[in-house]
């Protein structure tokens, strides 16, 4: 009985506790390459941007390591609004520079892993491993549909829903 006890204790734990996805951040990520602006082109849905568009996030690598991270969005029910969250993001292990955690209220933080980022650093596609968070950023406003939809495909490989995604611009 003590068995069964304890067969089922491992079963209830294991199956409350969070999935996670299998992925692979960018390998060779060069953090200063990543520094400047990124336009949001798209994004799963998410309460801190919630009522925004034309989101925009600024990336400033500090002396101390850390980056500053500067996020704005226009208020959808009025244009004239911009909305501003100021935090900062550093990498836990300095040998995986694009798994990095931010956080905008301290203490607490969130993964943001760097999935794939093109060779001139134009684009890029962010996550994080419970599958709950993800966007498609670009250096310029608009980006080629079909980069998107590859973006999109690869994401969708490694288990995020895609489906939802909505997009961060006005066009």
């Amino acid at each position: 009985m003590r068995y069964i006890l304890s067969f089922v204790s491992v079963v209830v734990i294991w199956s409350c506790s969070p999935s996670y996805l299998i992925l692979n951040p960018v390998e060779d990520f060069d953090i200063e390459r990543y520094m400047g602006k990124w336009y949001e082109i798209e994004r799963l849905p998410n309460k801190f941007e919630e009522g925004l568009e034309d989101i925009t996030a600024m990336y400033i690598l500090r002396d101390d390591g850390y980056i500053t991270v500067i996020n704005e969005g226009r208020l959808i029910e009025d244009k004239s609004r911009v909305k501003q969250a100021k935090g900062k993001a550093w990498a836990p292990n300095p040998r995986e520079p694009s798994k990095l955690k931010v956080s905008f209220v301290w203490p607490f933080s969130g993964d943001y892993w760097v999935l794939r980022v093109d060779p001139d650093y134009n684009y890029a596609l962010v996550g994080d491993p419970t599958g709950k968070y993800l966007w498609i950023l670009s250096r310029e406003r608009k980006l080629d549909p079909e980069i998107v939809l590859e973006l999109k495909n690869y994401a969708s490989i490694l288990g995020f829903s895609v489906e939802n995604m909505i997009s961060g611009q006005s066009y």
